[in-house]
């Protein structure tokens, strides 16, 4: 549904954007992760004709995107990082203007607010203005706008910035319906933990290049060792005693101690050597549990620790 290729912007010296290319299916929703100042949200407003490549290209449902007004974009919707509502306007009045630009009139606009209101959570606040609203109540109205028109592909770039947990949760439950529907979604966040619970497909970039696009646990396996096991051991031996279990294929790194900690490539395949090697060395295993890298602990792995200020 959405092929973006090669795209690339340059700001004098700077490239923001340098060839970055994913594909996002209908009902599948892709997480667009980095740091600061990666080109996330430039990629994002090229995807959205909103700025022009210079390089590279947007295609959707195989027609390709030539520029701000091209009629292909009524398939898109676009909830912007910054909140897209006139605050002097109350929540319905909101929903009319944006129909109005749709070119939605009559019973249709009509139909689609009260939609839309009612997927916000907002049905009984629909003509309060928006300036008595809550920043949770804020966000939600920002998406239910960016629907009206019932678009096939949604881009949202962080859309839970400053939300409270209630509204947050509105919001996935919303999405997750979203894609139930068939819908094509673009998600940006810096919260590791809505990508892993959301997102079908994972797009890494940094210095505006694509270092990781795979599904959630194929760029989990980009880690080294992205499972760890931890085997409680009754009768441990002194200084360095498990070292001898670095010399197993698939063992990636070893802490030894009475909890011994050993990072594999597959717990599958490479599990049954690790406890074959206690046996073998007379350790009696008390207690043994596993666990794999989260989306966080890889993402500052591909893209480093330091603080990013732009």
């Amino acid at each position: 549904m959405l092929d973006v290729r090669s795209l690339h912007k340059r700001y004098g010296e700077l490239i923001a954007v340098h060839e970055v290319s994913f594909v996002v299916h209908p009902g599948e929703m892709l997480g667009l992760l980095g740091p600061n100042g990666a080109g996330k949200t430039t990629t994002v407003s090229m995807i959205a004709g909103l700025l022009q490549p210079d390089g590279g290209e947007v295609r959707i449902g195989g027609e390709l995107v030539r520029g701000e007004t091209d009629p292909v974009k009524r398939r898109m919707g676009l909830v912007p990082q910054d909140l897209a509502l006139h605050d002097v306007l109350s929540a319905r009045e909101n929903l009319a203007l944006f129909g109005a630009l749709y070119g939605i009139t009559g019973s249709r606009l009509r139909q689609a607010m009260d939609s839309a209101l009612d997927l916000a959570g907002l049905t009984d606040r629909a003509k309060d203005r928006v300036d008595t609203f809550s920043g949770g109540m804020r966000r939600r109205l920002n998406l239910a706008a960016a629907l009206l028109h019932d678009p096939q592909i949604l881009l949202l770039d962080e859309p839970t910035v400053g939300v409270d947990p209630q509204s947050r949760n509105a919001i996935f439950s919303n999405l997750e319906d979203l894609k139930r529907r068939g819908k094509t979604l673009v998600y940006t966040t810096h919260y590791m933990e809505e990508a892993e619970r959301l997102c079908d497909r994972i797009v890494i970039v940094d210095h505006g290049k694509v270092i990781a696009n795979d599904t959630l646990d194929a760029v989990r396996r980009l880690v080294p060792a992205v499972n760890m096991l931890e085997l409680e051991i009754e009768n441990p031996g002194v200084d360095g005693w498990c070292e001898g279990l670095r010399d197993l294929p698939g063992v990636a790194s070893v802490e030894c101690g009475q909890t011994v900690r050993v990072g594999v490539g597959d717990l599958t395949r490479d599990t049954p050597a690790v406890l074959a090697w206690m046996a073998n060395g007379g350790y009696r295993c008390a207690h043994l549990a596993s666990q794999r890298a989260d989306l966080e602990t890889v993402f500052l792995t591909l893209t480093g620790r330091s603080v990013r200020n732009a």
